[in-house]
């Protein structure tokens, strides 16, 4: 199938889209936001996409799963933040845990974790940042040791999504390399429990159920079987969990924009001012219209990396995830911020339930990868331009 082909959805795809919009107008944002402000996990939420195979849709059918991909997982990601109600731990869990561990886990691994990734009664933390590291991964600093057949992880993560609920987080760290000597990245299965796997919630401003930790791992004692795939492999293995990541990235922020510009277009046809509706006028009509172009184009993007990714090409899936999440991004924090200003003071309300979006949309920008490094990448990857860092 063509890429051009793959943007114009198939009947299965629509149906897809179709169920997941009814899920998540039968909960909505008014649930996600009472979900937050009790202090609350979506966990009605997450039982019923999970009982409808809504979590588990990219992983493989025998363990569970509905043996798509990353294209299918995005269209549910993407339904619920239309809604108004999406799900940050569907980037982390099923997107970046569940396929790495489906692409390079052990027989074991698979049936350890995947039958409950799909279904929903287990969920994966991720952990990368580190403090001096940013987005420089080859700084990571977490280091993993072998003692005898063991494993000894110590390092430090930061702005890990859900720590608190999920059952495990895999954790990257890096080995060292006995042919060059130098640290080479891999990955770890380390349970919430472990002794030593120490975490400590960071006080965010962001409005979401789903809180940031900081994790201390002081030689954190993993068997064996922590260790995902083969020690050699580690940036193939990384990368695979990355660009899924990215890709789910730009699906909440194109759901999120959805849900803003929605809001704003029904107040605009609404509410009158003098002797017509304010949508009316060009002025408001205008800027609106632009915000559903821009969400409809980064949407063909995430599509397109979708598709390469599924299709099993990793270095085009990077090129594309990258420019999906960068295009989804800006065009989500340009609606959020025209519906918003749409609105007017209304906007700012907490009836109306925008203002907590201005916070939410910027995440996208700066999460997982800043915007910058995408421009990077973009610069000296696709056009060719000397490497500045």
């Amino acid at each position: 199938m063509s890429i051009a082909t793959a943007v114009v959805e198939t009947e299965e795809h629509k149906a897809l889209r179709s169920a997941v919009a009814a899920l998540g107008r039968r909960y909505g944002r008014d649930y996600l936001t009472s979900v937050v402000r009790e202090g609350r996990h979506p966990d009605d939420l997450w039982a019923d996409a999970a009982k409808l195979g809504y979590l588990g849709v990219n992983l493989p059918e025998e363990y569970g799963g509905g043996g798509g991909g990353i294209a299918e997982l995005s269209i549910v990601l993407e339904e619920l933040g239309a809604a108004g109600c999406p799900l940050l731990m569907m980037v982390v869990s099923p997107a970046i845990c569940g396929t790495v561990i489906a692409r390079f886990g052990t027989d074991q691994q698979k049936a350890a974790w995947l039958p409950g990734l799909a279904d929903g009664s287990l969920t994966m933390a991720f952990g990368i940042t580190e403090p001096d590291a940013g987005s420089n991964s080859h700084r990571i600093t977490t280091t993993a040791r072998r003692d005898g057949t063991d494993w000894l992880l110590t390092g430090r993560k930061v702005f890990v999504s859900g720590v608190d609920i999920a059952d495990a987080t895999l954790i990257v760290g890096r080995t060292s390399d006995a042919r060059s000597g130098s640290l080479k990245p891999c990955l770890f299965i380390v349970p919430r429990e472990t002794p030593g796997f120490q975490r400590s919630q960071i006080d965010m401003e962001l409005q979401a159920p789903e809180k940031q930790f900081e994790l201390v791992l002081d030689d954190v004692r993993l068997p064996a079987d922590a260790l995902v795939g083969d020690e050699d492999a580690g940036l193939l293995q990384l990368f695979a969990g990355l660009n899924p990541e990215r890709v789910m990235t730009a699906a909440f922020a194109v759901g999120m924009g959805r849900y803003a510009l929605a809001r704003a277009v029904e107040y605009a046809k609404e509410r009158t001012v003098w002797k017509a509706p304010i949508g009316t006028h060009q002025a408001i009509a205008h800027p609106l219209a632009q915000a559903h172009i821009e969400l409809e184009l980064a949407r063909l993007m995430m599509q397109k990396a979708a598709h390469l990714y599924d299709a099993g090409d990793d270095l085009g899936a990077g090129e594309a995830a990258n420019m999906a999440k960068y295009a989804a991004a800006e065009a989500c924090v340009k609606a959020v911020d025209q519906a918003v200003h749409t609105l007017g003071g209304n906007g700012l309300t907490r009836e109306y339930g925008l203002a907590s979006l201005i916070t939410a949309a910027r995440v996208a920008r700066i999460a997982p990868v800043s915007r910058e490094m995408i421009l990077n990448f973009v610069s000296h990857q696709s056009l060719g331009l000397p490497k500045s860092y």
